[in-house]
């Protein structure tokens, strides 16, 4: 969250204060000195047992992904390297933004912005910004080998691969170091300090969310276009209407269904959560904070989604995780096995 809305919540806050205590957050509360304490309830215990348990499958799903990848041969591929990033990218919001967003959540930073508030909105904006950047990324190589299948090899090969990592990685790097010197000049001046806090503002969210999201509608949609206009043009050519029309229809249900899994559940996960943050950086909307919490989590959810998302549409990926949780590949070399 940037400084200009961390402004406003904080005035927002001061407004809405009571002579009672106020509930907030399940795991704190604002006594009457308008001090914000710890609230240990059961409430709070279910929350962080519900939290675990989502940091815990995103961990475990992504995880697979990557010693599915990193073991077998065949998983070895342009497009599987750009999955293993973005699976690397998730993991480590699984094991490093989950636990301390529950720790450090964006109430308590808000009443006390100390280092670990820095560290974790740091990891936050930085790790979540690589994943959405890898999914921009995969959606570039699904382009390039569903409309221009011929070139595909030629110009998606491991060398624009690397440089397509490369490029997701250091952009989520200047980000998020971006955002917490930024946050920590604010401190110190004002004046022109605002304005290039509000320019900070502005393109952090159009190169870690706005940028990348048009990018992957236009790509998925130029996709299911492309991939309709195949489907009737092999009908045309190879195929009586009456024996392959079914099969054809079925090829573009398909197509229409995986494509708005893929976008739906990325909007679905992520536009709530920058519309908000938007509306907070430019304007004096008032947003509740337990709407901005659950928001943030529905937006960290998709780390735990992307591997099944991106992975288990393909038969290979279920045939290695099938033999990696069976403790299969412990038992032989199977490295070099044809996955199905």
């Amino acid at each position: 969250m940037g400084g200009m809305e961390r402004i406003r919540l904080d005035m927002d806050i001061s407004i809405n204060r009571t002579n009672v205590l106020t509930e907030i957050h399940p795991c704190y509360k604002i006594d009457v000195s308008y001090i914000l304490t710890s609230n240990p309830s059961a409430i709070c215990v279910l929350f962080h047992i519900f939290l675990g348990s989502l940091s815990a499958i995103a961990v475990c799903g992504n995880l697979l992904v990557i010693i599915s990848i990193t073991y077998f041969k065949q998983l070895h591929t342009s497009t599987n390297y750009l999955i293993f990033s973005l699976a690397v990218a998730d993991l480590l919001v699984g094991l490093l933004v989950f636990p301390l967003t529950m720790e450090f959540s964006i109430t308590s930073c808000l009443y006390n912005d100390d280092l670990f508030c820095k560290v974790r909105s740091t990891f936050d904006v930085l790790l979540c910004t690589s994943s959405i950047l890898n999914l921009c990324c995969i959606s570039i190589d699904r382009y390039y080998a569903v409309c221009q299948p011929l070139t595909y090899r030629a110009k998606i090969n491991n060398h624009v691969v690397v440089i397509m990592i490369l490029v997701s990685w250091g952009v989520s790097a200047v980000i998020g170091i971006g955002f917490i010197i930024v946050g920590i000049n604010q401190e110190i001046c004002a004046g022109p300090c605002l304005i290039v806090s509000l320019m900070a503002n502005i393109l952090g969210l159009i190169f870690s969310f706005y940028l990348p999201a048009i990018v992957m509608l236009f790509i998925y949609l130029k996709i299911f276009l492309v991939a309709q206009r195949q489907a009737r043009s092999i009908q045309k050519t190879t195929c009586q209407r009456t024996k392959c029309g079914a099969t054809v229809s079925k090829m573009e249900r398909k197509a229409t269904k995986t494509l708005a899994i893929v976008m739906g559940i990325f909007l679905l996960s992520w536009l709530p959560f920058f519309l908000c943050t938007t509306v907070l950086s430019f304007s004096h909307v008032y947003v509740p904070l337990p709407l901005i919490e659950l928001l943030n989590w529905l937006a960290l959810s998709n780390s735990m989604l992307n591997p099944f998302i991106y992975a288990l549409f393909y038969s290979w990926f279920r045939s290695a995780f099938r033999m990696i949780i069976s403790g299969k590949i412990i038992q032989g070399d199977f490295t070099n096995s044809k996955l199905l």
